[in-house]
């Protein structure tokens, strides 16, 4: 693990005064380099002064800056976080070699031999012996810890440049020289990670000055790499200085390899702080429901405990029924409430325990434990209530029994009277005929009877009423009054009764001598008026017919119907005869006739309109009748047209379903693959549309035509569209499916041959087409590998089928093959997160979090984070460590 720096630069920079203050007398030399070391001088000059302008300082010339040591001591204190021992004041040689040698002391303590490198090659600027140093520095601070799949330094960086630049035309990293001269390579790393900065598709390979040139001013502008090579030096010369080169390449590494920790810094971030935010919306939710509940047993309790008794049956049924309502309609809520509840308890507890968060604890007196036990005085006060009610109940039953009984009997006799006085003060039979006159008498007779026999209830209802006085009922004034009127009543109704009866024997001897007419009048209109009333009725018939057969049986029923037409006229005839001869007996005798036959209810007028109908709906039948026939022609060549059609679409749709199925199980290609056919099914599923669309318009033809059954097919419309949206159903699940499946093997780092092991031992469990029993289940898991006891194999169904449906499906079972392998975040690794974020501070800004991570989770450490109390705190410092510390329920690591 790197070692991680405290020592904050601006101690650094307090320093630079006492390492500088010994150069202001020194003389400088100018030498002129060979030629194989300028790009070495260049390179590691502006390396170490990317480093010492931290400290606020820099250097110039590379063999004469570092001869006192001190600006050595303080590019040492810069890169590697420590602190060295203090340096020698003075300007005499032997103070400059201390300084050297506790420099060079301090690379060693670090496991770095130095080979033929003496403190006094570089107090005395020997140009190659401090080059060599430096590469040294370069080597342990820079280049030492780059390592990619356990490689050695160069290696590592080396292969980390092969894989970056690998998509990238003309572009072949081999070494640390001639691969980077064209200067493709280091615009294609810079394009790798940044490509906002470099527009790679325009670059040549015959520009390399202009391409490197492109490379050094975007790394030195955006990436904070300053420029340590020239163009020409590294185009002109045969083969660049492989460790100029790699002191540059290291930077891209450190710039890009930060950027990538960050990312990941702050998406562990932000998976942890999504989970703390579910849990927090989970415990608010359970105090606003707990509090609610405990409010409303709260207002119940004491409305149970009311024990006033109201003084009549009505207004205690009302309370009855209140209490009903209460049962039936607003507790069974609540009580969904509270199971409710006590589910989010035990879901939120054990989220909080799969997540290393510490148990959740509720408001003082919203345990479950508190609403169970107020619950528990909820329904002893309900059980009270209930009793009391009854027995007030039971007690006012007594008391109003002969009330209602007087009410009941009273009620029933004033609704037997109502209307008749009205009936018996009619005059109705001066203009009745004989038959009516005597219908009359025999329904006054059978009134005569109910009269007497309602003698009873009359005295009962004087019985209760006296009763209900001398028990000094609290409503007797009302009682005695209706029951007076009730007597009145009957008195009058008996006078009545005698003066109809008089009137009724009088008339009756009037009538006799002209009813021997009507009789035989309605003898012979009564058949043939219901004959001719099934005539209209056959007539007018709305037939439904449903082939061409029907409508022609119906064609010779009505033509044998009109062959009888001249026999029912002569019968017509003969009975108006009748009763021209009853006009002709009146008119001689002078007597009034009520114009209404008592034997029937019809007159002549009724058969000649009865017969003139008949005689216009005969040619009504006939044209309705061939109208029909047209129809039913029509009807058959719809549905020949309709089958023609459907006896095809339907078996491609079944073919299409078969071959999906044949495709979601296949496992001999890869996932992409099962997509690619998918959706080339997808496709022509699409494309076949319009033959059901044009089908669509058959059957819409067919409808409009009201047929319902077709002989030549045995498909209807619905079993198309059935299947069709079955087969889009099918298509779209199954491409989902299979995107799922993409979804998890790369979300989980799974190989394409784990995915067909996984669909392989799935299908060969799979006995209900995409799902498995639990024992299925079991015995894949066994067949995998898997010890299973009954309470590991609990466990597993918990994660695999969380809502019980009895079924494993192969996405659950896919999920549950990557969950076990996991990885758990802790507190430690939080803090590390933040501590990347923070630039290995010990605490983070406001302006770090907003731009590190994204709004919602950056406003929520912010408002929760405390402020950072430390000695290095400065303006707006928030601690992410006891933060951190404080999702898990820990205490400050």
């Amino acid at each position: 693990m790197q070692v991680e720096s405290h020592i904050q630069y601006n101690h650094s920079y307090r320093m630079t005064e006492e390492y500088m203050q010994q150069e202001e007398d020194w003389d400088r030399d100018l030498l002129l380099d060979p030629a194989w070391e300028k790009q070495q001088r260049k390179t590691f000059t502006a390396w170490c002064n990317s480093h010492l302008r931290k400290a606020g300082t820099q250097i110039e010339n590379i063999e004469e800056d570092f001869r006192n040591g001190l600006k050595l001591m303080l590019l040492l204190e810069v890169i590697s976080g420590e602190r060295l021992p203090k340096p020698d004041k003075g300007k005499m040689r032997f103070h400059k070699i201390a300084n050297v040698n506790k420099a060079l002391d301090f690379i060693s303590s670090k496991g770095v031999k130095l080979v033929s490198i003496g403190a006094e090659e570089i107090v005395d600027g020997n140009l190659k012996m401090t080059l060599g140093m430096i590469w040294t520095i370069i080597l342990r601070f820079a280049i030492q810890d780059i390592s990619v799949e356990e490689t050695s330094a160069k290696e590592g960086l080396l292969l980390w440049c092969q894989r970056k630049t690998a998509p990238y035309r003309n572009v072949n990293v081999q070494n640390f020289h001639i691969s980077w001269k064209d200067g493709l390579a280091l615009c294609a790393l810079i394009h790798r990670h940044r490509p906002d900065l470099i527009d790679y598709a325009k670059l040549r390979k015959d520009d390399p000055i202009g391409n490197l040139n492109t490379a050094f001013e975007v790394a030195e502008k955006y990436l904070d790499i300053p420029k340590m090579l020239d163009a020409e030096d590294i185009v002109n010369t045969p083969k660049p200085d492989e460790k100029a080169i790699m002191t540059y390449v290291s930077c891209f590494y450190h710039a890009f390899a930060g950027a990538e920790q960050a990312e990941t810094a702050a998406n562990r971030i932000c998976k942890v702080l999504a989970v703390n935010q579910e849990n927090e919306k989970l415990m608010e939710e359970y105090e606003k429901l707990a509090s609610e509940l405990l409010e409303w047993i709260r207002r119940t309790i004491p409305w149970l405990e009311n024990r006033v008794a109201e003084k009549s049956m009505s207004a205690m049924r009302r309370k009855l029924e209140d209490f009903r309502d209460y049962r039936r309609v607003h507790k069974p809520p609540r009580v969904q409430e509270k199971c409710q509840l006590e589910i989010n308890f035990n879901t939120l507890q054990t989220k909080l325990r799969l997540s290393n968060r510490p148990a959740f604890m509720p408001s003082e007196g919203k345990m479950v434990s508190d609403i169970a036990n107020a619950w528990k005085g909820l329904e002893q006060a309900e059980k009270g209530y209930e009793e009391w009610l009854l027995t007030e109940i039971r007690r006012l039953e007594r008391l109003e029994h002969l009330a209602e009984k007087f009410k009941q009997k009273a009620t029933l006799h004033e609704s037997w009277t109502r209307g008749k006085e009205e009936m018996l003060s009619q005059r109705d039979y001066e203009s009745a005929s004989l038959m009516e006159v005597r219908a009359l008498m025999r329904k006054h007779e059978a009134f005569e009877s109910d009269l007497a026999a309602h003698q009873d209830r009359v005295e009962q209802i004087a019985a209760i009423a006296q009763e209900l006085n001398e028990l000094d009922y609290h409503d007797a004034a009302s009682v005695n009054s209706r029951c007076q009127a009730i007597c009145d009543q009957w008195d009058t109704l008996g006078t009545l009764t005698q003066k109809r009866r008089d009137a009724l024997e009088r008339v009756e001897k009037l009538l006799e001598t002209i009813d021997q007419l009507y009789l035989e009048f309605a003898k012979r209109a009564a058949p043939f008026n219901n004959w001719m009333d099934g005539a209209t009725e056959d007539l007018q018939d709305m037939f439904i017919v449903h082939s061409i057969e029907e409508i022609q049986s119906l064609i010779t029923a009505h033509e044998q119907f009109k062959a009888t037409l001249p026999e029912a006229d002569k019968e017509r005839m003969a009975i108006l005869g009748i009763q021209n001869e009853i006009q002709k007996i009146a008119q001689t005798y002078g007597i009034k006739l009520s114009g209404v036959n008592p034997y029937t209810n019809l007159s002549h007028l009724d058969i000649a309109s009865k017969w003139d109908t008949v005689k216009q709906l005969v040619p009504h039948r006939d044209q309705m009748l061939q109208e029909e026939l047209a129809r039913q022609q029509a009807n058959e060549r719809l549905r020949r047209q309709f089958a023609a059609q459907a006896n095809v679409l339907g078996p491609w749709i079944q073919t299409k379903m078969e071959e999906i199925g044949h495709i979601s199980v296949d496992i001999s290609g890869s996932l992409e693959d099962q997509m690619n056919h998918l959706k080339q099914q997808e496709q022509n599923i699409i494309n076949y549309k319009a033959n059901i669309d044009k089908l669509e318009g058959d059957h819409q033809l067919i409808q409009e035509a009201l047929v319902f059954d077709n002989k030549h097919t045995s498909y209807t419309m619905e079993h198309i569209r059935v299947g069709w949206e079955q087969l889009l159903t099918t298509i779209a699940r199954t491409i989902n499916e299979v995107e799922n499946q993409i979804l998890t093997r790369d979300a989980k780092g799974i190989s394409q041959e784990q995915m067909n092991e996984f669909r392989a031992s799935f299908n060969h469990f799979d006995r209900r087409n995409g799902m498995m029993d639990p024992d299925d289940f079991r015995a894949c898991l066994i067949s995998m590998g898997y010890d299973l006891g009954e309470v590991e194999f609990a466990r597993i169904m918990m994660l695999v089928d969380p809502n019980s449906t009895g079924v494993v499906t192969f996405q659950a079972f896919i999920d549950f093959m990557t969950r076990e392998t996991a990885e758990t975040d802790t507190a430690e690794q939080v803090v590390a997160s933040f501590k990347i974020l923070a630039s290995d501070k010990n605490y983070i800004t406001v302006e770090e979090l907003r731009r590190e991570l994204p709004p919602e989770q950056a406003e929520y450490c912010i408002s929760r984070m405390t402020k950072y109390s430390g000695a290095d705190a400065v303006s707006g410092a928030l601690d992410y460590v006891s933060f951190s510390s404080a999702l898990y329920g820990e205490s400050d690591l």
